[in-house]
């Protein structure tokens, strides 16, 4: 039986595994899934912990809508998942929203779930790590395990926070500016994204 266009398409496209963790911030792991699938070139491997899940329920009144926008969806308890394995050919992973219990683990390379053990071996694998690192405010071993993450070469932390110098006139604006700068690491180039352009006026 020959294969269907759409499932060599599928197969042809590489994974970026995406994990949602317990911390608020589930309409940018939303528009992130968005991006992913609109650039055709990538599909998401999604992982999404307990408390992402109750997060998710509590942020977009149910978790159906989100989980239609992945390819493939994980148990973090699915420790002999693909993305556990760096053979696996992922092309990086993103955490959106990503809780501090969720960076202490990556900082101390504990791999005690599929999320971790993702995390880790994307590390060890030097491909792209992006964190959208969820709190505030920040407490000392928060900042002092962040700092030490962002020495890693291939990890990107990208807090979800507020702009305004792209005139943003709704919330959805400000989820789209984020999570374009969160995608934009795998080489996904947001259509509605708005880049600083300067001062018009030529004034610092």
């Amino acid at each position: 039986m020959s294969e269907s266009k759409e499932h060599k398409e599928n197969r042809e496209k590489k994974p970026i595994i995406v994990a949602a963790t317990g911390a608020s911030g589930m309409p940018i792991l939303a528009q992130c899934l968005r991006l992913i699938q609109d650039s055709g070139k990538f599909s998401a491997y999604l992982i999404v912990t307990r408390g992402g899940r109750l997060t998710m329920e509590q942020e977009m009144g149910g978790c159906s809508e989100v989980l239609a926008l992945a390819d493939r969806i994980f148990d973090p308890e699915e420790i002999g998942a693909e993305p556990a394995s760096g053979s696996f050919s992922a092309e990086g992973m993103l955490i959106v929203p990503c809780s501090m219990k969720t960076i202490a683990g990556i900082h101390a390379g504990y791999g005690e779930n599929l999320v971790l053990r993702a995390a880790d071996v994307t590390l060890k694998e030097g491909r792209p790590l992006v964190l959208s690192a969820r709190e505030s405010p920040l407490s000392p071993i928060h900042l002092r395990n962040l700092y030490e993450l962002s020495m890693i070469p291939g990890v990107r932390i990208i807090p979800p926070m507020m702009t305004f110098y792209h005139h943003p006139e709704t919330i959805a604006d400000m989820v789209y500016h984020t999570a374009a700068r969160l995608v934009e690491p795998f080489g996904i180039v947001a259509p509605r994204y708005r880049r600083w352009g300067g001062l018009s006026d030529g004034t610092v």
